[in-house]
């Protein structure tokens, strides 16, 4: 597929830049103290008063907020995203798979809570993999429980300790591994072993799982045979795609290698047998070529990959879809899955899915929050927790700073306001591509925009070493309205990272608030105190 033209409305190269940032000292106009007092220093990267005037989105929800928020504001970066993205022929629509794997258009109307938006995961994870151009440093100890506990435990310290093929190797050193990650050091002899050893595994991303089971599939690939042997599930099209480009990277010394996607759109005729010896793809589709269509051969199938486990049983369908698939496998195929958690939910499914299992999980990272400050401010409103906010950015001087909210809506409101006072702001939420989405997390990292305004769809995964502030502006909530501990470590864990001391405020405007804030506190067993944000000497101690 060749580069996606630019969507109608969206700005042409003379409108991408964002106005230059405020000069030091400078102060946009409107931030003054509620109780009209003193006017104190302003967030670093401000803008003038003059330039917040400026053409606002008149469409939909996200009417009044300005349209370099929206558009503008990924557009430097969009450009080598979508060629990144073309390249993997995906779609400009954000899309999602239904239950047979077909390309569906998500409603963009429909109005999301954060817990919505946190089972948006195929997107995440694909997020993830864009931003992401190397493998990250994981602080997570790893705990190998082997199904024979009397067999030696071995991890290696070098691909050259596994006796690789050569072309193998010489795929492994083209892609840039110099030696392997720490799920990489104790997957990979279980993968590799002889007989192959089945494995369940958690990892997340940008640690080198992709590469690890592609190592698994291309090291029992008889490339002379033409018919499929490997054979790798994911929940979407594009998530399929991006493991497809590892697999050709890897495989590219392999020159009889082919790699076949079993994506709904990739006709064949019925009846046709297929010569590629890897299949990647949905649920849906290597149901209906393994079974209706007989496509594959599920017998002759020698390694069987589910990749993203929590994702795949989020999608209506896909669980029971994929336990068909393993069903009709051979007894001696060795079976992979992985998952970036492992819920209770998650765990009853791997079990199901891969026999007799090793199992590595993550131990538990250390709820440690002792190197964020955390308060909390009392408002009655909307509108007061704007003017509270106002005086937080208005007495301490914050390099970077992200804001969460409950819903799109209020993230736009809210997004519209601090533009409306002259700041940098990025908006950032589910509703967006996976591409504008990358763009705008890129433009923030470089610290093009200081403020990022977001539902819980940048919650996760994501690393900026100067947010030194995070606001709750809601405080994170389940479906049923309890209090979600697991979102608020994670959203308040975007600062205090790398060594460093940050601040976590979080805004209560009501009496259920409260009950959510008083139970995160029992929840952590650390305190949070009150801020008073009409006291400017109280405001200024917080942040030395």
């Amino acid at each position: 597929m060749q580069g996606s033209p630019r969507e109608e409305g969206e700005p042409g190269r003379e409108q991408e830049h964002a106005r230059p940032g405020r000069q030091q000292g400078t102060r946009p106009r409107g931030w003054r103290h509620r109780s009209g007092g003193r006017r104190v220093a302003l967030m670093q990267g401000a803008q003038s008063g003059e330039a917040g005037r400026q053409k606002v989105a008149p469409w939909g929800q996200w009417a009044g907020v300005p349209e370099r928020v929206l558009r503008g504001a990924v557009a430097e970066n969009a450009d080598s995203l979508r060629r990144e993205l073309s390249n993997l022929h995906l779609k400009e629509d954000r899309v999602k798979p239904d239950t047979n794997g077909t390309i569906v258009k998500s409603n963009e109307n429909v109005e999301k809570t954060d817990e919505e938006e946190k089972e948006d995961r195929a997107a995440q994870s694909l997020l993830n993999k864009l931003i992401r151009s190397n493998l990250v440093d994981n602080t997570n100890q790893v705990e190998v429980l082997q199904r024979d506990p009397n067999s030696p435990l071995y991890s290696v310290k070098s691909f050259e300790e596994l006796r690789l093929k050569p072309q193998l190797l010489q795929g492994v050193y083209a892609m840039g591994f110099n030696r392997p990650s720490k799920i990489q050091e104790n997957a990979l002899p279980m993968m590799l072993a002889e007989p192959p050893q089945n494995l369940i595994a958690q990892s997340q991303s940008g640690t080198g799982k992709t590469a690890a089971f592609v190592l698994a599939m291309l090291s029992q690939v008889e490339p002379l045979n033409r018919y499929p042997q490997c054979l790798c599930l994911s929940p979407t099209y594009e998530l399929a795609l991006q493991t497809g480009k590892v697999i050709e990277q890897m495989g590219k010394f392999y020159p009889e290698l082919k790699l076949a996607y079993a994506v709904r759109g990739n006709k064949l005729e019925r009846g046709q047998k297929i010569s590629e010896q890897i299949v990647i793809g949905t649920p849906g589709t290597v149901l209906d070529w393994c079974s209706k269509l007989k496509f594959i051969d599920p017998k002759k199938i020698k390694v069987f990959v589910l990749d993203e486990a929590d994702v795949m049983i989020a999608t209506q369908g896909h669980q029971d879809q994929s336990i068909r698939i393993q069903r009709m496998l051979p007894k001696d195929c060795q079976m992979l899955l992985f998952s970036a958690t492992f819920e209770d939910s998650v765990w009853k499914f791997a079990r199901k899915v891969v026999p007799d299992p090793n199992i590595i999980k993550l131990k538990r990272e250390e709820e440690t929050l002792d190197t964020i400050k955390q308060y909390y401010v009392m408002c009655n409103n909307r509108d007061e927790k704007f003017q509270a906010l106002c005086n937080l950015y208005g007495a301490i001087t914050i390099a970077q700073a992200m804001i969460f909210c409950h819903t799109r809506k209020t993230a736009g409101w809210l997004a519209a306001e601090l533009s409306k006072e002259g700041h940098q702001v990025a908006l950032l939420s589910g509703e967006m591509m996976v591409e504008q989405r990358a763009a705008v997390i890129e433009r923030f990292r470089e610290g093009k925009e200081k403020v990022l305004v977001t539902t819980n769809v940048c919650a996760r995964g994501i690393d900026v070493e100067q947010v030194s502030v995070v606001i709750n502006f809601d405080l994170p909530v389940d479906k049923d309205g309890n209090p979600d501990n697991e979102t608020y470590l994670h959203r308040i864990g975007r600062t205090g990272r790398f060594g460093k001391r940050g601040l976590a405020v979080n805004m209560v405007d009501s009496k259920h608030s409260m009950n959510i804030l008083n139970r995160i506190q029992e929840h952590f067993n650390k305190k949070i105190d009150r801020l008073d944000t009409d006291d400017l000497d109280e405001i200024e101690k917080i942040a030395n």
